[in-house]
C-alpha cells in the first residue's frame, strides 16, 4: 500500500538516525498524536527505508513480565538469538542499550502509555537507562503514544524524562492536500466533501473508495447498521475520557452551532461551569476541539469560541448521534435523504470549504507566494453599538498593509455583482481597515462595475 505524505516528519527522523550514526551517541525521539493519525505507519515507513538494525515492539495492556517476554521474542527473531528469558522490562532494556554500544540500532516502543500504566516508575527506569548510555549507545530510541495528555506529560519539568528528549514530533492530522491523495479519482468538489467528513486521519482515508460516489462512501462507512466507522468516535472518546456523558453534551451543543462558552453551558446539561471548563480543556488537549479568538482581539476571553476540529466527530454528532433513534428504524438511504443530504450540501460542506481555504492560504504563505506575507489568519470580530449588532467575519488575514477579507462560497450558481457589492459594503460598515477583497468560489464571480480591489480564487485554482 502506498505511503502518502509525512515528508517533513520522515526527514526529521532520518536526520536523527544520521546523527546517531555520525556522533555515535544516542538520540531519543518522542512521537505522539491522537489515535489513527498514523504514528505507527510513519515509523514503519522509516524502518523500511533504513538498513540499520531495528527492533519494533507494540506495548500491550498486560503484566510487566508479558511485555518483557514479548520484547524478548522480537529480539530473538530479529537478531537470530536463542530464546531470551528476561522477566523485567529493566533487564531487557539493559540488554538492548548495552548491545547498541556495539552496533547501530533503532529501538521503538509503540503505545508506551500501556507500559507506563502497569510498571511503577517506568519513566524513571527510562531516564536512568538514557543517562547511563547517552554517550556510549549508538541507538535511536523512539517512544510512541496515542494518549496525548500522557505523552505531553513526559516533557514536563516534573517528569524524570524532562530534558532527555532530542526530537519531539506532535503528529497532526494531514491537511486537505495530503488527504486528497488517498482518493485521486474524485473531482475537486467531491474531494472537499470527503475531506469534510474524514479529515486528515490516514486510517479513515484509506477506507474511502473513490470508485463509488461520496454518498455511497458515507452510507457504507457511517450510516448503514454496523458500519465500519459508526462507533469510531465513541470508542476514541471512551478510551480517553472517564465521564463520556459530559463530552457528549458538549459535542452536541457544538454540533448545533453553539460556540460561545455561555451558550454551550446553557444548551448542554453539564452540571456546572467548572465542569464545562474541565471538559473543554480535556477535549482541546485531545485535539478534537479547538478554542479560537478573533485576530483583532486575541486577548479577549469573552470573544473566544469553541469548535469541533475533528471532521469525523463533527459529522458523527451532527447526524449520527443526534438522530440515533431514527437511524435504527429507517432504511439507510431514506435516513440519508431525510436527515443528512440537504444540510450536508448547504451548510456542513461549505463550512469545511472555509477551512480548506485557510489551509490554501497558509501553504501559499509558507511557500513565499503571498506578498505582503500574512501575519495572522482567522476570524475578525466587529461591534457596532449604534446599530446594536455585532458579529464575525470567518476568514480574514492581516499583513503590514492592513486586512484582507475573504468571502468563501460553495454554491453552484454564479455569484452576481449585487452579492459582491453587498459583502464589500458590509465590511466597510464595520470600519475594518480592509485594502483588498477576495472571493473564493466554486462558481464564477461577476465583478462587472466593481471599483474596489477584488480578486477571485476558483475552486480549481486551489490545487495550483
Amino acid at each position: 500500500m502506498k505511503f502518502i505524505g509525512r515528508k517533513e516528519q520522515l526527514r526529521k527522523l532520518n536526520r536523527a538516525i544520521a546523527n546517531t550514526n555520525k556522533e555515535e551517541a544516542m538520540q531519543t525521539v518522542l512521537i505522539y498524536g491522537r489515535r489513527r493519525v498514523g504514528k505507527s505507519e510513519l515509523v514503519k515507513q522509516l524502518l523500511k527505508s533504513t538498513t540499520c538494525q531495528s527492533i519494533y515492539y507494540e506495548c500491550k495492556q498486560v503484566a510487566e513480565e508479558s511485555n518483557a517476554q514479548g520484547i524478548c521474542n522480537i529480539l530473538s527473531e530479529e537478531l537470530h538469538l536463542p530464546k531470551l528469558g528476561y522477566q523485567s522490562i529493566e533487564e531487557v532494556l539493559e540488554y538492548i542499550f548495552q548491545r547498541s554500544c556495539e552496533e547501530n540500532m533503532i529501538f521503538v516502543l509503540d503505545e508506551y502509555p500501556y507500559l507506563r500504566e502497569n510498571i511503577k516508575g517506568m519513566d524513571s527506569i527510562l531516564q536512568a537507562m538514557i543517562d547511563k548510555y547517552r554517550d556510549s549507545a549508538k541507538l535511536t530510541f523512539i517512544i510512541l503514544g496515542s494518549f496525548v495528555e500522557i505523552m505531553r506529560n513526559l516533557m514536563e519539568p516534573s517528569n524524570p524524562l524532562y530534558g532527555r528528549i532530542d526530537l519531539t514530533i506532535n503528529l497532526k492530522p494531514m491537511d486537505y492536500y495530503e488527504s486528497a491523495e488517498f482518493y485521486p479519482a474524485f473531482s475537486e468538489e467531491d474531494r472537499i466533501k470527503i475531506y469534510s467528513v474524514f479529515g486528515g486521519i490516514p486510517y479513515y482515508n484509506r477506507l474511502v473508495d473513490d470508485s463509488i460516489s461520496v454518498e455511497e462512501n458515507l452510507l457504507e462507512l457511517l450510516v448503514v447498521p454496523e458500519a465500519r466507522l459508526e462507533n469510531e468516535v465513541s470508542m476514541y472518546l471512551n478510551a480517553e475520557i472517564s465521564k463520556i456523558t459530559n463530552a457528549n453534551e458538549v459535542f452536541e451543543a457544538l454540533s448545533r452551532g453553539y460556540t460561545k462558552y455561555k451558550d454551550i453551558l446553557d444548551q448542554s446539561h453539564v452540571s456546572s461551569g467548572p465542569t464545562l471548563v474541565d471538559v473543554l480543556d480535556k477535549l482541546s488537549k485531545m485535539e478534537v476541539v479547538e478554542k479560537r479568538t478573533p485576530i483583532n482581539d486575541e486577548g479577549n476571553k469573552r470573544k473566544a469560541s469553541y469548535h469541533i476540529s475533528d471532521p469525523l466527530s463533527a459529522f458523527y454528532y451532527r447526524y449520527i448521534f443526534r438522530y440515533a433513534s431514527q437511524r435504527k428504524i429507517m432504511d439507510p438511504s431514506i435516513f440519508y435523504e431525510k436527515y443528512i443530504r440537504e444540510d450536508f450540501e448547504s451548510f456542513y460542506v461549505p463550512h469545511y470549504f472555509e477551512e480548506i481555504c485557510k489551509q490554501y492560504l497558509i501553504r501559499k504563505n509558507r511557500a513565499g507566494e503571498i506578498s505582503p506575507v500574512i501575519e495572522k489568519i482567522g476570524k475578525y470580530y466587529y461591534d457596532l453599538p449604534a446599530e446594536k449588532r455585532n458579529g464575525e467575519f470567518d476568514v480574514v488575514t492581516e499583513d503590514e498593509n492592513g486586512y484582507v477579507f475573504y468571502e468563501v462560497k460553495f454554491r453552484k450558481e454564479t455569484i452576481p455583482t449585487a452579492i459582491v457589492r453587498e459583502e464589500i459594503e458590509q465590511v466597510k460598515a464595520t470600519g475594518m481597515n480592509c485594502y483588498k477583497y477576495v472571493f473564493v468560489s466554486k462558481s464564477p464571480v461577476d465583478l462587472e462595475g466593481i471599483e474596489e480591489t477584488v480578486e477571485v480564487i476558483r475552486l480549481t485554482n486551489l490545487w495550483n
